[in-house]
């Protein structure tokens, strides 16, 4: 599947800031499932922007405004050909992946073990052990154990829109059993990493208009995010070992959802891949615009 994607984002400042430094991730990446053929980013005011690969192999820009502006437009437009990979099944406990990564004096340790640890946004809490639990019963293949506990999250929470914010503790949704799709993104990965799992955050998009006869999917009107669990059983395979779990839309799949899906980046939670963040000097009160159109070239 062949997708355009075109993310604006539009602040408005008063009074003026005098100077900001900003950071954004908004190219899609190369995946197993996914090429990019085509990616543009304008900025305004026009800065000089600055390209970097940061430490999760994410595409990342930064520049600097020096001058005083009353707004900024950021406009990325992309082209995307996403694929699907060879199916595979995994039978490997999830107690045994959780011994895979069980530090031992003297012995290599995996490189993904760093996603194993809570985060700001998705700690390890005995809240999130005792949610998933039912899931994970003993001896149960990790990925039966992952696909089941997503498809609970999407019978169990509710999706509202501006119920909670990125500063609304993953405890707290987990509590009131609501929220969007980086709350439960977060409590996916916090339930993971809990059980002593590799788990990691993944931003992205969704196919806004979905072909004829297609629902429409949650969250498919902004920047999207799901998680994803690592499974050493597939190392070798053209996943990469990457199980994609969507709680949102209750969707599954190896490196990836679905061919509607698009990845932007990676990292330990939404403060490593937020699509645009920065810090301004001056200014006061702000307002922000955010337009997402993920559509079909073919």
């Amino acid at each position: 599947m062949r997708l355009a994607i075109t993310h604006e984002t539009r602040y408005r400042y008063n009074p003026s800031v005098q100077t900001a430094q900003h950071v954004a991730h908004l190219q899609p990446a190369h995946t197993p499932c996914q090429k990019v053929i085509s990616h543009s980013l304008q900025v305004t005011p026009a800065a000089s922007v600055q390209h970097r690969i940061d430490a999760f192999l994410n595409h990342t820009v930064y520049w600097a405004l020096t001058s005083p502006h009353d707004g900024l437009r950021v406009q990325a437009h992309s082209e995307v050909e996403t694929a699907a990979v060879p199916a595979a099944s995994a039978n490997q406990s999830w107690e045994s992946v959780r011994e895979h990564f069980r530090y031992r004096g003297g012995h290599p340790g995996d490189v993904h073990s760093g996603f194993v640890f809570g985060s700001h946004h998705a700690p390890a809490h005995e809240a999130f052990l005792a949610y998933a639990q039912s899931s994970f019963t003993p001896g149960k293949p990790l990925m039966q154990a992952a696909q089941e506990l997503t498809t609970r999250m999407h019978r169990d929470f509710r999706y509202e829109t501006a119920s909670t914010d990125i500063n609304t503790p993953a405890l707290e949704a987990l509590e009131k059993k609501r929220g969007v799709c980086q709350d439960f993104a977060h409590i996916l990965l916090a339930c993971l990493r809990s059980l002593g799992l590799s788990a990691r955050y993944v931003s992205g998009y969704l196919l806004t208009q979905p072909p004829p006869g297609q629902a429409r999917l949650v969250g498919s009107d902004a920047s999207h995010a799901w998680a994803s669990v690592y499974l050493p059983e597939l190392a070798n395979h053209a996943c990469q070992g990457w199980l994609d779990l969507d709680p949102t839309n209750d969707r599954v799949g190896l490196a990836s959802p679905g061919l509607d899906y698009v990845r932007l980046a990676v990292g330990r939670d939404f403060a490593d891949v937020s699509p645009l963040r920065g810090v301004l000097q001056g200014g006061g009160a702000h307002t922000l615009e955010v337009a997402v159109t993920v559509r079909p070239l073919e």
